[in-house]
């Protein structure tokens, strides 16, 4: 193993008591409040609040990170928000280094938290970094506020001019205060220029494993509605990350965002410590470990009831179950990718999950809806549950510590590409685990693929490049179940009447629309228009896509990122439905 980086930092509470406590009096707490903002977790603020106050000071540490909802969860408390509020007008900063909506989206999931007040939400015309907030009471007071949310115009690790969130202090009431540099910045901001600066050689891929290891004493804080949690250290994992991904984008002379970026595999697990702030970056060898799980039976009530993401020995016996002729692919890791075709003499599909690795609803849903589809005569097609096991199996190592994060690490391959932008021609050595897509459609001479994926059930963020995720601000929000159609030209009319069929019937699942109402109605609140168009009363996007060989793709969007239990039981039930719905409606729309 080879070390970049290795390090361990003062923890910014530590060091803001050991300066505060030089100007504290020696008798009585000072009266004048003074303010910080830092990236820690409530309960870490409260006692450095508490250890101050012992020693003369009186101070509040508020929260750098979402500040507007911090004042609602941690100021306005919440039996005021329950019962006592009848309106809230939130007036928010728009700067011109950040998208219009970037305030906005910070305060979510504010509208869902005050749902029993009127709340209104309206751009303010000046980008200063704070919030003026009007409370106003069921008993006729009203309360005005300015919340301060501190942040920085700076050139990110990509090179990009961005504003982002950071901490600050302020001595005096009502002076401007001072930017603090916590340790949740140095932390990222260093280890990321060890990365940067490496005498990186060679071409793609310059790495197996870019292991990026760290501790930060911050406690995820659910916020009782939905998926929705504080996570500091989730943030943390999203911005190494696709900052990493950034840094080899430019060094490969790609540009930003290019899937087809093969690094090597790039693995960030941010734990929580007891104290203590560290990291460490070090060059692993891949791992081809078996994917474990706890299924026991490995039948079809088993996958029906999964209330988790599955094993190896799950995919493999539901396999064994649908039949079929085998096939497979290989890894970078020495990974099986595994398929089976069912031959028939209906029209073929294609049936795929898991491109995405943390997207895992469609892994069980493509073997539940394959079985299914098994059991009926004259049945055309191929089944692979999970394209990408490098990517699944580091989902399943993360998920130990963390398994509330999304861990978008995972979501490419070994090479840390995704699959679907490898281009055969170019591959060469590397064309893995897009072979079993060439394969399934050289076989059934399929027209229609049905690729089921996922994206995050609560919201996502890169606090220190910019908040809003770059290239993703779409998926920042969960939005519902829905469809994303691509056709070749001259497929339009099929693939209507096939986004048609499918939605009408996927209207049937209870409870299903609704959900979907929900929240697309608080992404609106906090994001805008979703940009999609509604057919059924489903959101779908579709679009002329000449890059995949197959005529028509239609891909499903389950926000199914983090979720256990009931609800990843209902999530690969609708990916389940979605195919079987799918299946049977191009049969009729293949016989004209």
């Amino acid at each position: 193993m080879t070390v970049l980086f290795d390090a361990t930092f003062e923890r910014t509470l530590d060091r803001l008591q050991a300066r505060l406590e030089g100007i504290a009096p020696t008798a009585a707490p000072t009266t004048a409040l003074v303010e910080a903002w830092t990236f820690d977790d409530a309960r870490s603020r409260r006692a450095c609040e508490r250890r101050l106050a012992e020693r003369g000071v009186s101070a509040r540490i508020r929260s750098a990170y979402k500040p507007l909802l911090h004042f609602f969860l941690e100021e306005v408390g919440e039996e005021v928000r329950r019962h006592d509020l009848a309106g809230v007008s939130v007036a928010y900063p728009v700067h011109p280094q950040a998208p219009a909506n970037r305030f906005l989206l910070e305060a979510y999931p504010l509208g869902a938290l005050l749902a029993g007040a009127e709340v209104a939400f309206l751009p303010r015309p000046d980008g200063a970094f704070h919030y003026d907030v009007t409370l106003t009471f069921r008993d006729g007071r009203r309360e005005a506020h300015r919340v301060a949310a501190p942040n920085r115009v700076h050139t990110d690790m990509a090179g990009e001019a961005n504003l982002s969130p950071t901490g600050w202090l302020r001595l005096e009431p009502g002076g401007e205060g001072e930017r603090l540099e916590t340790d949740y910045e140095r932390l990222f901001e260093s280890a990321m220029a060890a990365v940067a600066g490496h005498p990186w050689t060679g071409a793609e891929p310059y790495f197996e494993e870019l292991s990026i290891r760290a501790g930060f004493p911050a406690e995820d804080e659910p916020l009782g509605f939905a998926d929705e949690a504080v996570s500091l250290r989730e943030a943390l994992h999203e911005d190494f990350y696709f900052s990493l991904l950034e840094v080899f984008q430019r060094r490969s002379g790609r540009p930003l965002g290019d899937r087809g970026l093969k690094p090597g595999q790039i693995a960030p697990d941010i734990g929580l410590s007891d104290g203590a702030v560290w990291a460490r970056v070090e060059l692993r060898p891949l791992s081809p470990t078996v994917i474990a799980g706890s299924e026991e039976p490995l039948d079809d009530s088993f996958l029906d009831a999964a209330t988790a993401p599955i094993g190896e020995a799950a995919i493999r016996a539901g396999l064994e179950r649908i039949g079929g002729d085998p096939f497979e692919a290989g890894t970078r890791s020495g990974r099986r990718v595994l398929a089976r075709h069912v031959r028939g003499s209906d029209a073929a599909v294609m049936i795929s999950g898991g491109q995405h690795a943390n997207e895992t609803t469609g892994v069980v849903g493509a073997l539940r809806a394959a079985s299914r589809l098994a059991q009926r005569p004259g049945v055309h097609f191929t089944v692979s549950p999970l394209e990408n096991p490098d990517g699944y199996a580091l989902h399943h190592r993360l998920r130990g510590e963390n398994p509330r994060h999304m861990h978008h690490a995972a979501r490419y391959t070994a090479l840390g590409d995704d699959l679907e932008y490898r281009n055969p021609a170019e591959a060469g050595p590397y064309l893995n685990e897009k072979a079993i897509r060439l394969e399934a459609e050289r076989r059934s001479g399929a027209r229609l693929h049905l690729n089921l994926h996922g994206y995050p059930a609560h919201e996502w963020t890169r606090p220190l490049s910019g908040y809003v995720p770059r290239g993703f601000a779409m998926w920042t929000l969960p939005k519902g179940f829905f469809l994303v159609m691509r056709h070749h030209a001259g497929w339009e009319a099929a693939a209507e009447r096939l986004l048609d069929r499918v939605t009408a019937r996927l209207g049937t699942i209870p409870g299903l629309a609704e959900r979907n109402a929900e929240q697309i109605a608080l992404y609106e609140i906090h994001a805008g228009e979703t940009g999609f168009r509604i057919v059924n009363g489903f959101p779908c996007l579709s679009s002329l896509d000449g890059r995949s060989t197959v005529p028509v793709t239609l891909i499903t969007e389950y926000p199914d990122e983090t979720i256990y239990g009931d609800a990843f039981i209902r999530g690969h039930t609708v990916q389940m439905a979605t195919v079987l719905a799918a299946y049977d409606a191009w049969q009729k729309i293949a016989a004209g």
